[in-house]
């Protein structure tokens, strides 16, 4: 089947199908936060990352490559990969790349060049499509001979300063459950506004969060936002919004992962400047391909059923290899969670549609679990009591 076609019916698929289950989320003992030593704001940015977020100290990787560019070449990647792949502890599933430059590898982004290894079929030839990635949607409907990625994200931003304030939120956020609004503008700008046409499905299809559908003229001034989707070549509202911990934002443009010294399209990382923890742009022409950028509804659906950003924003696109990843990628607003009072274990959650789940308990964390039974997760957020009594219970 053509490659065009694969990826049309997998869109076509991604909001009909509900999820029967939503695996554990990224942690920190699973994510390796590379440092340019090079750059003294990677080495703060990296360090800060990793003592706020509790990551084992092997999981910091130092490495040395030019920071005053925005691309390495090809060579200067694999290089740098097979340094970083030496270096690695056991168990690594995700990259955090404490920079903001460069942002390029060859004809690939620096976050997909570290997800699949330098791989030019992710690379597209005239504007045309490119290799899907398997993270898609969850892999639902993609081949298993497809190359498996370990998704990266830049802690990037325009200073220090913003770039601890861009970990602050997303830290902030974790079981925040935010009651706002995600944003699907509409603009007049034709070529850039192709994602309008899934808005009323994703409208229709993800029950558990607050959908808003508005024209660019009226997007602005909003304080509630826990997502922000739009196509254009500049928002001229970014200002005037308000994000919530947690609020990924992205607008469909050809350069905005060109992340510095562009002047005629809007960066990514205004959106962080902005207050948002996480962003998407391309850093080559990708075309108004709509495989090439992120799909709202597939993104927040998994960040609604508890998955991390990174884990979210990853599956929402099918063609990354031109796109980078920006934003913290940790922040998980929507996890389920236990607690424990004097009247017994709760379940706090947050579902896109609703959902059942496994219910475990044992005598201690340690273990051994052992099923107890099921519970239904609502759509939106939940707070229910479990018939339960041990000292350690999970839900999954």
């Amino acid at each position: 089947m053509p490659k065009l076609t694969v990826f049309l019916r997998c869109l076509l698929l991604a909001l009909l199908l509900p999820l029967a289950e939503v695996a554990r989320a990224l942690g920190p003992g699973e994510l390796a936060v590379i440092v340019n030593v090079s750059d003294p704001a990677s080495v703060d940015a990296g360090t800060y990352y990793r003592i706020r977020r509790g990551i084992p100290e092997a999981n910091l990787i130092e490495v040395r490559l030019p920071h005053d560019r925005a691309a390495l070449t090809r060579a200067e990647f694999e290089a740098l990969q097979a340094e970083v792949e030496q270096k690695l502890p056991s168990g690594i599933q995700a990259f955090a790349l404490a920079w903001t430059k460069p942002w390029r590898a060859g004809c690939m982004s620096i976050t997909s060049a570290f997800a699949f290894g330098y791989d030019e079929r992710f690379c597209s030839d005239s504007c045309g499509p490119t290799q899907t990635s398997r993270m898609f949607n969850g892999g639902r409907a993609m081949s298993e001979d497809m190359p498996m990625p370990r998704p990266a994200m830049l802690l990037a931003g325009e200073s220090v300063e913003q770039v601890r304030q861009l970990i602050d939120r997303g830290i902030a956020s974790d079981y925040s459950y935010p009651k706002g609004s995600v944003y699907l503008v509409r603009t007049e700008d034709s070529a850039r506004n192709v994602r309008a046409g899934m808005f009323d499905e994703i409208v229709q299809q993800v029950r558990g969060l607050h959908f808003e559908t508005p024209t660019a003229a009226e997007a602005g001034g909003r304080r509630d936002v826990i997502g922000y989707f739009t196509g254009a070549v500049r928002v001229p509202a970014i200002d005037t919004l308000t994000f919530l911990p947690g609020a990924p934002a992205d607008h469909l443009t050809s350069f905005g992962g060109q992340l510095t010294g562009n002047r005629t399209q809007m960066s990514a990382l205004e959106w962080l400047r902005a207050g948002a923890t996480g962003s998407y742009g391309t850093v080559v022409e990708p075309c108004n391909h709509l495989g090439k950028f992120p799909h709202p509804g597939i993104l927040m659906t998994y960040y609604a059923e508890g998955e991390t950003l990174i884990e979210a924003y990853w599956k929402s696109v099918a063609w990354p290899g031109e796109g980078v990843f920006v934003g913290e990628p940790l922040a998980r607003p929507f996890g389920m969670r236990t607690t424990r009072d004097d009247k017994g274990w709760w379940l706090e959650s947050h579902s896109a549609a609703g959902r059942r789940a496994v219910v475990e308990v044992a005598p201690s964390v340690v273990g051994p679990y052992r099923l107890a039974g099921t519970v239904q997760i609502p759509a939106g957020h939940g707070r229910q009591r479990l018939k339960v009594e041990a000292g350690a219970v999970r839900v999954r």
